[in-house]
């Protein structure tokens, strides 16, 4: 027998080959060898308490509302929500028209949308900062300095001067739209009256309600509290732009996030969905407008190519919370375990919408691979309902409505979209894998 050829090292040349087919088979190995990753969903939105806010104005100059004129307020509200408002008495000290808190209900009890002369929910607030004059056309501003909290004139303020109910001097009208748009028309009703008087620029506002509470029932004033947030401005100097730059600081938009599905799969494409298909009916539409996604866990379970579903509960509130006041947002883990080439998608609706839902973008991601994914997150339209204002909508789910049947293709959302603007997707929701 011959003897085998040494190499250069001293090794065989069929040692040589052993040890390169070992070292192959390592390496195939570690590649089909699992391991381990933590997928983390965070709700990161910095949430605003008012869903919309504005102002409004006569049409002169200076744009005062006179005797006679009128203006209109266009806003959304789902049912609980109210809207506030509030002008200058144009001919006094201090004092302003708005309604009591929390403001005009737009809908009953029922959730039938309020419509007709609302006038009576108007009332005439001094805003104790001056003393009050004679109300009329001869009252001196700014006048005498006062420090007093906000108080209801309800026929004499506190220096004797009289005055007629508020709902003589400003007629307010509500009328619906449809799907969930309202007006309400405010008219200056006071001329040839004992309070003859101009109305002022004023601002407006609506709040969110969340588990059947505003989160802000008092945006603009507190009845026995001192004024603030340049209400003073309006009160005394009919000047409504400090009051409007704090009530837009405090608008935009507040959003939970239902239970995260979360698949690990092999495929080319999403089994979840595809822009441009409609619904597959496989459970995507009761995530996308109730937030439960355990229809379609359950559907993706069944498919040929994934390995794994997941559905993430926040803890205690089972829903991903914004960041209220400070308070960070709700969070979901889950740990994973992937090999090379699988790939990594997830779902979530955005909770005050019709039939909003995030999701992983095209086909998802490599489920190995580290760090921050957010950037591969989309908002997307599920088609299935039809859409109002996010988180002002009668018909949303979480907002104790009933979504309205449409049937178009699954789309991104747009940004800006025909109700608001969002903020950046990142700002909304951080995907880390770990």
């Amino acid at each position: 027998m011959k003897r085998l050829q040494k190499t250069a090292g001293g090794l065989s040349a069929f040692a040589v080959l052993s040890i390169m087919s070992l070292s192959s088979c390592k390496k195939d190995n570690d590649h089909m060898h699992p391991e381990t990753t933590t997928i983390t969903v965070e709700n990161v939105l910095q949430s605003k308490p008012l869903v919309e806010s504005g102002t409004f104005k006569g049409k002169g100059t200076p744009p005062l509302i006179l005797p006679g004129e009128s203006v209109s307020i266009h806003f959304s509200a789902a049912k609980g929500e109210a809207l506030t408002f509030a002008t200058m008495y144009g001919w006094s000290n201090d004092l302003f028209f708005a309604p009591e808190n929390p403001g005009i209900a737009v809908y009953d009890a029922n959730g039938n949308p309020v419509q007709g002369d609302v006038s009576s929910k108007i009332k005439l607030w001094d805003n104790g900062t001056r003393v009050n004059q004679a109300p009329g056309a001869g009252v001196v501003h700014p006048g005498t300095a006062n420090s007093q909290n906000i108080t209801e004139v309800n026929g004499t303020d506190a220096q004797g001067n009289t005055y007629l109910p508020a709902s003589q001097l400003v007629k307010a009208t509500l009328a619906y739209n449809g799907n969930s748009y309202f007006t309400l028309t405010l008219k200056n009703t006071s001329g040839k009256t004992i309070n003859e008087t101009p109305l002022s620029p004023g601002v407006w506002a609506v709040s969110y309600i969340v588990g059947g509470n505003l989160l802000n029932p008092a945006p603009l004033y507190m009845s026995g509290q001192p004024t603030a947030n340049g209400l003073t401005s309006i009160a005394e100097r009919g000047d409504n732009g400090p009051l409007s730059s704090y009530i837009s600081s405090i608008t935009g938009i507040f959003t939970p996030m239902s239970p995260v599905l979360v698949v690990v799969y092999n495929g080319q494409s999403s089994p979840i969905y595809q822009v441009g298909e409609k619904d597959r009916g496989e459970g995507l539409r009761l995530l996308a407008q109730r937030g439960n996604a355990d229809t379609l866990a359950a559907a993706l379970k069944m498919k040929p190519g994934v390995k794994a579903v997941y559905v993430l509960h926040a803890p205690s509130t089972n829903v991903l919370l914004p960041v209220i006041n400070g308070q960070a947002g709700g969070k979901v883990s889950q740990m994973l375990s992937v090999k090379n080439g699988e790939r990594l998608a997830i779902a979530t609706m955005y909770g005050f919408s019709n039939d909003w839902f995030f999701a992983s973008k095209d086909n998802g991601v490599e489920a190995t691979q580290k760090g921050d994914i957010s950037g591969t997150i989309a908002l997307y339209d599920d088609g299935t309902a039809i859409n109002q204002f996010p988180g002002a909508g009668i018909t949303q789910f979480n907002l104790a409505g009933t979504p309205l049947f449409e049937s178009i293709p699954i789309a991104p959302v747009p940004n800006p979209n025909m109700f608001t603007t969002l903020p950046d997707i990142n700002n909304i929701i951080r995907v880390t894998l770990e």
